[in-house]
């Protein structure tokens, strides 16, 4: 019984080590001002467990969760919840819609500094087949000249059939 457990438990907890991705935002930009954030999320997927990285330099800006009016006043939270190391990641622990914004001076109101985004559930996005949530190469692999693309996809492909097998044998 104990086995059984085990097994459904990496069954949940596997789709999401697997396709987790670490994605930067503002890609090589990073997180400054003058800087649309609103194109840049709307052709992007994101999805529980993924993990957002906040780069600046450190002491020019910082990086506050909020809520929906937070975002739309640029209403920064108490200076205790900023983050400021510079290379600053949030993990997206549940779905739904997220807010950030950087607290500093006008940044947020005046420098369009912020970011909204809404994160997916992992299992059964929109789009996604059964297999992709059993991690199963997708799109967001990287070329297949890539010696580590292949790698992953290999490996992923592997750990989905062994998952399967052991839910047919078990």
């Amino acid at each position: 019984m104990a086995s059984k457990q085990i097994l459904i438990l990496l069954a949940i907890a596997f789709p999401v080590l697997i396709s987790a991705k670490d994605i930067t935002v503002g890609d090589h930009t990073g997180w400054t001002i003058n800087f649309d954030y609103q194109t840049w999320a709307q052709d992007k997927e994101f999805y529980v467990g993924d993990k957002l990285i906040f780069k600046y330099p450190v002491g020019s800006h910082n990086v506050f969760k909020v809520n929906g009016t937070g975002f739309q006043n640029c209403i920064k939270p108490a200076l205790s919840e900023a983050l400021i190391s510079g290379n600053d990641t949030i993990v997206l622990a549940t779905p739904g819609r997220k807010w950030y914004i950087c607290g500093v001076g006008q940044h947020c109101a005046s420098g369009g500094q912020k970011l909204f985004i809404v994160v997916n559930p992992v299992a059964m996005s929109p789009g996604a087949s059964p297999w992709q949530s059993f991690g199963a190469p997708t799109q967001d692999l990287p070329a297949t000249g890539s010696g580590n693309g292949i790698l992953l996809a290999s490996f992923q492909s592997i750990m989905a059939i062994a998952l399967a097998i052991l839910f047919v044998v078990v």
